[in-house]
Protein backbone atom coordinates (compact mmCIF):
# COMPACT_ATOMS: atom_id res chain seq x y z
CA UNK A 1 0.00 0.00 0.00
CA UNK A 2 1.16 3.73 -0.97
CA UNK A 3 2.13 5.76 1.94
CA UNK A 4 -0.65 8.11 3.22
CA UNK A 5 -0.05 11.62 1.20
CA UNK A 6 1.66 14.47 3.78
CA UNK A 7 -0.60 17.19 4.85
CA UNK A 8 -0.70 19.97 2.59
CA UNK A 9 1.23 23.08 4.37
CA UNK A 10 1.08 26.28 3.97
CA UNK A 11 4.44 27.16 2.09
CA UNK A 12 6.69 29.91 3.66
CA UNK A 13 7.03 33.41 3.05
CA UNK A 14 10.16 34.27 0.54
CA UNK A 15 12.11 35.88 2.15
CA UNK A 16 13.39 38.43 -0.33
CA UNK A 17 10.51 41.50 -1.46
CA UNK A 18 9.86 41.13 -4.99
CA UNK A 19 11.16 44.00 -6.81
CA UNK A 20 8.02 46.02 -7.10
CA UNK A 21 7.18 45.75 -3.76
CA UNK A 22 4.53 48.13 -2.34
CA UNK A 23 3.83 49.75 1.02
CA UNK A 24 0.92 47.21 0.82
CA UNK A 25 2.60 44.49 0.16
CA UNK A 26 5.30 44.28 2.58
CA UNK A 27 2.17 45.35 5.40
CA UNK A 28 0.61 42.25 4.38
CA UNK A 29 4.07 39.89 4.44
CA UNK A 30 4.47 41.56 7.61
CA UNK A 31 0.83 39.74 8.70
CA UNK A 32 1.96 36.57 7.13
CA UNK A 33 4.90 35.81 9.38
CA UNK A 34 2.64 36.73 12.12
CA UNK A 35 3.17 40.79 13.13
CA UNK A 36 -0.05 42.11 14.42
CA UNK A 37 0.82 44.89 16.50
CA UNK A 38 3.50 47.05 16.49
CA UNK A 39 4.69 49.48 19.63
CA UNK A 40 5.93 52.52 18.77
CA UNK A 41 8.26 54.65 21.47
CA UNK A 42 8.65 58.20 21.19
CA UNK A 43 9.46 61.45 23.79
CA UNK A 44 6.33 63.29 22.08
CA UNK A 45 3.58 62.60 19.98
CA UNK A 46 1.92 64.70 17.26
CA UNK A 47 -0.70 66.34 19.98
CA UNK A 48 2.28 66.95 22.03
CA UNK A 49 2.09 71.54 22.21
CA UNK A 50 6.24 70.87 21.18
CA UNK A 51 5.88 68.67 18.59
CA UNK A 52 7.82 68.87 15.23
CA UNK A 53 8.87 66.92 12.54
CA UNK A 54 9.82 64.07 13.89
CA UNK A 55 6.38 63.65 15.17
CA UNK A 56 4.67 64.31 12.05
CA UNK A 57 7.07 61.80 10.84
CA UNK A 58 6.08 59.32 12.94
CA UNK A 59 2.26 59.96 12.49
CA UNK A 60 2.91 59.79 8.62
CA UNK A 61 4.37 56.03 8.89
CA UNK A 62 1.65 54.91 11.61
CA UNK A 63 -1.35 55.90 10.05
CA UNK A 64 -0.21 54.25 7.09
CA UNK A 65 0.67 51.06 8.64
CA UNK A 66 -3.23 51.47 10.24
CA UNK A 67 -5.05 52.05 7.48
CA UNK A 68 -3.19 48.54 6.17
CA UNK A 69 -4.47 46.81 9.15
CA UNK A 70 -1.74 46.63 11.50
CA UNK A 71 -2.81 47.76 15.30
CA UNK A 72 -0.01 50.68 16.75
CA UNK A 73 0.36 51.71 20.05
CA UNK A 74 2.40 54.89 20.54
CA UNK A 75 3.73 55.11 23.71
CA UNK A 76 4.59 58.44 24.51
CA UNK A 77 5.62 61.08 28.00
CA UNK A 78 2.43 63.27 29.29
CA UNK A 79 1.78 66.35 27.81
CA UNK A 80 -0.02 69.16 29.17
CA UNK A 81 -3.73 69.53 28.34
CA UNK A 82 -3.69 65.79 26.62
CA UNK A 83 -5.73 63.01 27.88
CA UNK A 84 -3.38 59.76 29.24
CA UNK A 85 -4.95 57.74 26.28
CA UNK A 86 -6.19 59.10 22.96
CA UNK A 87 -6.62 57.62 19.33
CA UNK A 88 -5.48 59.33 16.52
CA UNK A 89 -5.44 58.53 12.82
CA UNK A 90 -6.30 54.70 13.37
CA UNK A 91 -3.51 54.15 16.06
CA UNK A 92 -3.74 54.06 19.93
CA UNK A 93 -1.55 56.68 21.94
CA UNK A 94 -0.96 56.00 25.53
CA UNK A 95 1.11 59.35 27.34
CA UNK A 96 2.54 58.53 30.54
CA UNK A 97 5.54 59.62 32.57
CA UNK A 98 7.79 62.79 32.44
CA UNK A 99 10.52 63.83 29.65
CA UNK A 100 13.10 62.21 31.56
CA UNK A 101 10.74 59.31 33.37
CA UNK A 102 9.18 58.01 30.42
CA UNK A 103 12.15 55.96 29.62
CA UNK A 104 12.09 53.69 32.53
CA UNK A 105 7.88 53.68 33.17
CA UNK A 106 8.17 52.74 29.49
CA UNK A 107 10.58 50.04 29.30
CA UNK A 108 9.55 48.32 32.32
CA UNK A 109 5.62 48.29 31.01
CA UNK A 110 7.39 46.26 28.01
CA UNK A 111 8.99 43.97 30.35
CA UNK A 112 5.92 43.51 32.15
CA UNK A 113 3.25 43.31 29.23
CA UNK A 114 1.29 46.40 30.98
CA UNK A 115 0.51 47.36 27.90
CA UNK A 116 -0.14 43.97 26.06
CA UNK A 117 1.69 41.95 23.61
CA UNK A 118 3.31 43.42 20.78
CA UNK A 119 5.34 41.48 17.72
CA UNK A 120 7.13 44.20 16.66
CA UNK A 121 8.80 47.36 17.99
CA UNK A 122 10.06 50.69 16.98
CA UNK A 123 11.92 53.34 19.28
CA UNK A 124 12.13 56.75 17.95
CA UNK A 125 15.64 57.48 19.66
CA UNK A 126 15.75 61.52 20.08
CA UNK A 127 18.34 62.53 22.46
CA UNK A 128 17.68 59.84 24.80
CA UNK A 129 18.05 56.23 23.96
CA UNK A 130 15.31 54.00 25.06
CA UNK A 131 17.92 50.84 24.49
CA UNK A 132 15.81 48.95 23.05
CA UNK A 133 18.52 46.06 21.64
CA UNK A 134 19.40 45.25 25.11
CA UNK A 135 15.60 44.42 26.63
CA UNK A 136 13.61 43.91 23.48
CA UNK A 137 13.81 40.22 21.98
CA UNK A 138 10.95 40.79 19.35
CA UNK A 139 12.14 42.27 16.17
CA UNK A 140 12.65 46.09 16.50
CA UNK A 141 14.53 48.97 14.71
CA UNK A 142 15.59 52.46 15.59
CA UNK A 143 14.71 55.73 14.06
CA UNK A 144 16.86 58.54 14.77
CA UNK A 145 16.58 61.40 13.10
CA UNK A 146 19.49 63.51 13.55
CA UNK A 147 22.50 63.91 16.46
CA UNK A 148 22.08 66.20 19.03
CA UNK A 149 25.92 67.09 19.51
CA UNK A 150 26.01 70.31 20.17
CA UNK A 151 22.25 70.72 20.92
CA UNK A 152 22.94 69.70 24.63
CA UNK A 153 24.15 72.81 25.78
CA UNK A 154 21.04 74.68 24.85
CA UNK A 155 19.17 71.80 26.50
CA UNK A 156 20.42 70.86 29.42
CA UNK A 157 22.72 72.66 32.24
CA UNK A 158 26.92 72.09 32.41
CA UNK A 159 26.96 68.62 33.99
CA UNK A 160 24.11 67.15 32.25
CA UNK A 161 24.92 68.24 29.01
CA UNK A 162 27.89 66.57 29.20
CA UNK A 163 26.61 63.54 30.11
CA UNK A 164 23.97 63.61 27.45
CA UNK A 165 26.77 64.18 24.44
CA UNK A 166 28.80 61.64 26.14
CA UNK A 167 25.42 59.07 26.36
CA UNK A 168 24.37 59.77 22.73
CA UNK A 169 28.28 59.86 21.31
CA UNK A 170 29.66 57.00 23.28
CA UNK A 171 28.01 54.54 25.70
CA UNK A 172 24.75 53.97 23.68
CA UNK A 173 26.16 53.49 19.70
CA UNK A 174 27.82 50.33 20.68
CA UNK A 175 24.59 48.95 21.83
CA UNK A 176 22.65 49.77 18.41
CA UNK A 177 25.68 48.94 15.44
CA UNK A 178 24.04 45.48 15.26
CA UNK A 179 20.38 46.75 14.57
CA UNK A 180 18.72 48.11 11.95
CA UNK A 181 18.64 52.27 12.49
CA UNK A 182 16.49 54.34 10.08
CA UNK A 183 17.35 58.14 9.32
CA UNK A 184 15.98 60.77 7.24
CA UNK A 185 18.53 62.00 5.50
CA UNK A 186 22.37 60.86 4.16
CA UNK A 187 23.60 64.13 6.61
CA UNK A 188 22.54 61.99 9.56
CA UNK A 189 23.95 58.84 8.34
CA UNK A 190 26.80 60.31 7.32
CA UNK A 191 27.07 61.30 11.47
CA UNK A 192 25.87 57.78 12.71
CA UNK A 193 28.39 56.19 11.09
CA UNK A 194 30.72 59.13 12.31
CA UNK A 195 30.11 57.27 16.03
CA UNK A 196 30.89 53.90 14.82
CA UNK A 197 27.85 52.47 13.57
CA UNK A 198 27.82 49.93 10.56
CA UNK A 199 27.29 51.26 7.22
CA UNK A 200 25.49 48.24 6.29
CA UNK A 201 22.69 48.55 9.02
CA UNK A 202 22.30 52.51 8.66
CA UNK A 203 19.71 53.18 5.64
CA UNK A 204 18.47 56.67 5.00
CA UNK A 205 15.07 57.80 3.42
CA UNK A 206 14.33 61.07 2.74
CA UNK A 207 11.45 62.81 4.14
CA UNK A 208 8.06 63.52 2.25
CA UNK A 209 5.48 66.44 1.91
CA UNK A 210 2.00 66.70 2.24
CA UNK A 211 0.44 67.09 -1.11
CA UNK A 212 -1.90 69.42 0.96
CA UNK A 213 1.71 71.52 0.23
CA UNK A 214 1.09 73.64 -2.63
CA UNK A 215 1.64 76.77 -4.75
CA UNK A 216 -1.29 79.63 -4.59
CA UNK A 217 -2.35 82.83 -4.20
CA UNK A 218 -0.13 85.87 -4.39
CA UNK A 219 2.78 86.80 -2.87
CA UNK A 220 3.14 89.80 -0.21
CA UNK A 221 3.46 93.27 -1.65
CA UNK A 222 6.85 93.93 -0.21
CA UNK A 223 9.68 91.37 -0.03
CA UNK A 224 8.80 88.89 3.11
CA UNK A 225 10.65 86.33 5.40
CA UNK A 226 8.89 83.51 6.38
CA UNK A 227 10.66 81.34 9.84
CA UNK A 228 8.72 77.97 11.03
CA UNK A 229 9.53 76.08 13.84
CA UNK A 230 9.52 76.48 17.96
CA UNK A 231 10.70 78.71 19.63
CA UNK A 232 13.87 76.75 21.61
CA UNK A 233 17.25 77.64 21.55
CA UNK A 234 18.39 75.00 18.95
CA UNK A 235 16.82 76.91 16.06
CA UNK A 236 18.13 79.83 16.79
CA UNK A 237 15.70 82.46 15.99
CA UNK A 238 18.15 85.27 17.25
CA UNK A 239 20.21 84.98 13.96
CA UNK A 240 17.24 84.98 12.08
CA UNK A 241 15.96 88.66 13.56
CA UNK A 242 19.18 90.11 13.25
CA UNK A 243 20.12 88.81 9.54
CA UNK A 244 16.37 90.66 8.99
CA UNK A 245 17.39 93.69 10.30
CA UNK A 246 20.94 94.14 8.80
CA UNK A 247 19.31 92.89 5.51
CA UNK A 248 16.65 95.26 5.77
CA UNK A 249 18.92 98.30 5.12
CA UNK A 250 19.68 97.15 1.83
CA UNK A 251 15.29 95.78 0.87
CA UNK A 252 13.29 98.53 1.95
CA UNK A 253 10.25 97.50 3.32
CA UNK A 254 11.57 94.33 4.03
CA UNK A 255 9.38 91.85 7.02
CA UNK A 256 10.21 88.60 9.15
CA UNK A 257 6.99 86.64 10.22
CA UNK A 258 7.81 84.00 12.96
CA UNK A 259 5.67 81.00 13.64
CA UNK A 260 5.80 79.18 16.19
CA UNK A 261 5.42 78.72 20.22
CA UNK A 262 8.15 78.17 22.78
CA UNK A 263 10.13 79.27 25.91
CA UNK A 264 11.96 82.19 23.94
CA UNK A 265 9.14 83.78 23.05
CA UNK A 266 9.81 86.68 25.58
CA UNK A 267 13.31 86.89 25.04
CA UNK A 268 12.93 87.10 20.70
CA UNK A 269 9.90 90.11 21.87
CA UNK A 270 12.45 91.76 23.48
CA UNK A 271 15.20 91.57 21.08
CA UNK A 272 12.66 92.70 18.41
CA UNK A 273 11.60 95.85 20.69
CA UNK A 274 15.60 96.31 21.34
CA UNK A 275 16.45 96.46 17.55
CA UNK A 276 13.33 99.17 17.23
CA UNK A 277 11.91 96.44 14.56
CA UNK A 278 8.44 95.64 16.41
CA UNK A 279 6.53 97.06 13.40
CA UNK A 280 7.72 94.83 10.50
CA UNK A 281 8.78 92.03 12.60
CA UNK A 282 5.48 89.93 14.22
CA UNK A 283 5.77 86.86 16.62
CA UNK A 284 2.95 84.93 15.36
CA UNK A 285 2.25 81.91 17.39
CA UNK A 286 0.97 78.53 16.39
CA UNK A 287 -0.84 78.24 13.04
CA UNK A 288 -3.20 75.82 11.77
CA UNK A 289 -1.75 74.16 8.53
CA UNK A 290 -4.60 76.21 6.39
CA UNK A 291 -3.14 79.19 8.01
CA UNK A 292 0.38 77.99 7.79
CA UNK A 293 0.13 77.17 3.77
CA UNK A 294 -0.88 80.45 3.43
CA UNK A 295 1.62 82.14 5.17
CA UNK A 296 4.20 79.88 2.61
CA UNK A 297 2.19 81.06 -0.19
CA UNK A 298 2.74 84.87 0.85
CA UNK A 299 6.21 84.70 1.53
CA UNK A 300 9.20 85.92 -1.04
CA UNK A 301 11.84 83.33 1.34
CA UNK A 302 11.88 80.95 4.00
CA UNK A 303 14.82 81.26 6.56
CA UNK A 304 16.34 78.78 8.96
CA UNK A 305 18.91 79.81 11.42
CA UNK A 306 18.92 76.18 13.23
CA UNK A 307 21.89 74.98 14.67
CA UNK A 308 21.44 70.85 14.30
CA UNK A 309 18.35 69.96 11.72
CA UNK A 310 18.06 65.93 10.75
CA UNK A 311 16.01 67.72 8.14
CA UNK A 312 14.46 71.24 7.36
CA UNK A 313 10.78 70.51 7.39
CA UNK A 314 9.86 74.19 7.02
CA UNK A 315 11.86 74.52 4.18
CA UNK A 316 10.54 71.35 2.39
CA UNK A 317 7.18 72.50 3.15
CA UNK A 318 7.77 76.44 1.86
CA UNK A 319 9.50 74.53 -1.22
CA UNK A 320 6.27 72.70 -2.08
CA UNK A 321 4.47 76.25 -1.95
CA UNK A 322 6.95 77.35 -4.42
CA UNK A 323 8.98 79.47 -2.01
CA UNK A 324 12.33 79.00 -1.82
CA UNK A 325 14.82 79.64 1.24
CA UNK A 326 18.04 80.46 2.98
CA UNK A 327 19.34 78.78 5.61
CA UNK A 328 22.29 77.95 7.96
CA UNK A 329 24.86 75.26 6.10
CA UNK A 330 24.65 72.71 8.54
CA UNK A 331 24.15 68.67 7.82
CA UNK A 332 20.12 68.78 7.87
CA UNK A 333 19.84 71.39 5.52
CA UNK A 334 22.54 69.65 3.19
CA UNK A 335 19.80 66.98 2.66
CA UNK A 336 16.26 69.13 2.79
CA UNK A 337 18.23 71.44 0.26
CA UNK A 338 20.64 71.65 -2.81
CA UNK A 339 22.16 74.56 -2.05
CA UNK A 340 22.34 77.28 -4.88
CA UNK A 341 19.77 75.35 -7.06
CA UNK A 342 16.99 74.81 -4.77
CA UNK A 343 17.98 77.53 -1.68
CA UNK A 344 20.90 79.10 -0.57
CA UNK A 345 23.23 77.64 2.55
CA UNK A 346 24.99 80.26 4.34
CA UNK A 347 27.18 80.68 7.33
CA UNK A 348 25.49 82.35 10.70
CA UNK A 349 27.70 85.17 9.84
CA UNK A 350 26.91 85.49 5.96
CA UNK A 351 22.95 84.86 6.37
CA UNK A 352 21.67 88.03 6.09
CA UNK A 353 23.81 88.99 2.56
CA UNK A 354 22.50 85.06 1.52
CA UNK A 355 18.84 86.92 2.10
CA UNK A 356 19.57 90.13 0.57
CA UNK A 357 21.43 89.22 -2.22
CA UNK A 358 18.13 86.21 -3.12
CA UNK A 359 15.83 89.22 -2.52
CA UNK A 360 17.52 91.59 -5.09
CA UNK A 361 17.60 89.41 -8.01
CA UNK A 362 14.17 88.53 -9.05
CA UNK A 363 15.60 85.90 -11.65
CA UNK A 364 17.89 84.23 -9.15
CA UNK A 365 15.10 84.25 -6.65
CA UNK A 366 12.81 82.65 -9.50
CA UNK A 367 14.89 80.04 -10.56
CA UNK A 368 15.39 78.73 -6.87
CA UNK A 369 11.61 78.57 -6.28
CA UNK A 370 11.44 76.61 -9.20
CA UNK A 371 13.95 74.29 -8.74
CA UNK A 372 12.80 73.83 -4.88
CA UNK A 373 8.95 73.18 -6.32
CA UNK A 374 10.38 70.74 -8.53
CA UNK A 375 11.97 68.54 -6.04
CA UNK A 376 9.49 69.07 -3.38
CA UNK A 377 7.16 67.17 -5.98
CA UNK A 378 9.87 64.13 -5.39
CA UNK A 379 9.49 64.06 -1.97
CA UNK A 380 6.70 62.08 -0.51
CA UNK A 381 5.24 60.19 2.41
CA UNK A 382 4.17 57.61 1.03
CA UNK A 383 8.30 56.81 -0.66
CA UNK A 384 9.15 57.49 3.36
CA UNK A 385 6.58 54.86 5.01
CA UNK A 386 7.98 52.41 2.02
CA UNK A 387 11.47 53.03 3.16
CA UNK A 388 10.89 52.00 7.11
CA UNK A 389 8.63 49.43 6.56
CA UNK A 390 10.74 47.70 4.16
CA UNK A 391 13.58 48.11 7.36
CA UNK A 392 11.08 46.86 9.27
CA UNK A 393 10.21 43.67 7.57
CA UNK A 394 13.84 42.81 7.00
CA UNK A 395 14.25 42.81 10.93
CA UNK A 396 11.97 40.46 11.24
CA UNK A 397 12.62 38.28 8.31
CA UNK A 398 16.20 38.36 10.22
CA UNK A 399 15.12 37.47 13.52
CA UNK A 400 12.88 34.78 12.07
CA UNK A 401 16.21 33.38 10.53
CA UNK A 402 17.69 33.71 13.74
CA UNK A 403 15.30 31.50 15.65
CA UNK A 404 15.05 29.06 13.03
CA UNK A 405 18.69 28.40 13.58
CA UNK A 406 17.78 27.61 17.65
Amino acid sequence: MLPADPSPTQPAPPDVAPDDADLAWYVADLQRRGIGRVHVLAWRDLDDPDAGGSEVHADEFMRRWADLGLEVLHRTSTAVCLPATARRNGYDVVRRGSRYTVFPRTIVSELTRCMGRYDALVEIWNGVPWFSPLWCRKPHITMLHHVHGPMWEQILPGPLANFGRILEARIAPPFYRRSLTVTPSEATREELLELGFRPQRVRAFPNGVDDFFSPGGDRTPNPSLLAVGRLAPVKRFELVVDAAVAARRFVPGLTLSIIGEGPLKDDLQARIDSAGAGDWIRLVGHLDRHDLVAEYRRAWLIVSGSLAEGWGLSLTEGAACGTPCVATNIRGHRSSVVDGVTGVLAEPEGLAAAITDVLTDDTRRTALADAALARARTLTWESSALGITSCLHAAVVAHGQRSSRR
